[in-house]
């Protein structure tokens, strides 16, 4: 069994041919994201998914577990949360790099005032693993506390 000092997760790839006209295949460790990716699903719009598509999904995963705790810590759990996350791949001069990353959230939370929970949701935000690893792309926040 694994403790939380010690926990691994792995993906795989596999990838076929040059780059203009391969493909590759994405699988995770518990086999419940199964993917393919090619030159033009990431740059064209094709059918298929991509590295910042999964990079978003990992991240409001993230950011969304954190705040929950955020929230249930503070005494208010929340009876539902949803985050979109967006990457943005930027071209430069000797390629392509993620130029920011732009979270939303929303939030059904009973008896929480917005300040506090602008609080904890930045706190979450700065806070959750996946945006530590990716502290080098500036990230925002918008944060909707309905009532």
């Amino acid at each position: 069994m694994q403790t939380p000092e010690d926990i691994a997760r792995t993906a795989t790839v596999k990838w076929v041919g040059d780059v203009a006209k391969g493909h590759g295949d994405i699988t995770t460790q518990s086999g419940k994201v199964s993917a393919t990716y090619s030159f033009g699903t990431r740059f064209s719009g094709d059918p298929g998914s991509n590295p910042e598509e999964l990079l978003a999904a990992s991240h409001a995963a993230c950011f969304t577990m954190a705040l929950s705790l955020g929230l249930t810590r503070a005494g208010h759990a929340p009876s539902s949360l949803e985050t979109t996350a967006v990457v943005h791949l930027h071209r430069i001069d000797s390629g392509f790099e993620i130029s920011k990353i732009d979270l939303a959230t929303a939030a059904h939370v009973t008896g929480l005032a917005d300040d506090r929970f602008q609080e904890i949701a930045h706190a979450s935000k700065d806070g959750c693993p996946i945006s530590k690893a990716l502290r080098a792309v500036p990230v925002s926040l918008a944060a909707t506390l309905a009532s």
